[in-house]
């Protein structure tokens, strides 16, 4: 069983710079990619972003490259995600997730291949 805990959200004007954090407990952190997913009202729950379990390559939705940024530090068994010029668009309940699968070479961008999710935390963004 893995634990996903988030923290970090809060409000923030647009344009401005918000950091969530995630961290893991439960099983080998660092065999696994980690991903970022975020819910607005009304919509469905979408890709953010991703980083593969050595941290070596990342993924980001269009909507977010340039602007965001995912990182992990597999000794404090934490994932990370940095953002920065943001936009009321952004405004959504953020969740961190676990890779169902370890060691994967390819980084997952849907939901049905992470296992394990957070409670999510909210970052709005005022305009």
């Amino acid at each position: 069983q893995v634990q996903l805990v988030e923290s970090g959200g809060g409000l923030v004007q647009a344009g401005g710079s918000l950091s969530v954090s995630c961290e893991a407990s439960g099983r080998t952190f660092s065999s696994y990619a980690m991903g970022w997913f975020r819910q607005a009202p009304g919509k469905e729950r979408e890709f953010v972003a991703a980083i593969t379990w050595g941290g070596g390559i990342t993924n980001y939705a269009d909507s977010v490259k340039g602007r965001f940024t995912i990182s992990r530090d597999n000794a404090k068994r934490m994932v990370y995600l940095q953002m920065h010029s943001l936009k009321p668009e952004d405004t959504a309940v953020y969740y961190c997730a676990a890779d169902r699968r370890a060691f994967r070479l390819v980084i997952a961008i849907v939901e049905y291949e992470y296992e394990y999710w957070g409670q999510g935390t909210q970052v709005t963004v005022s305009s």
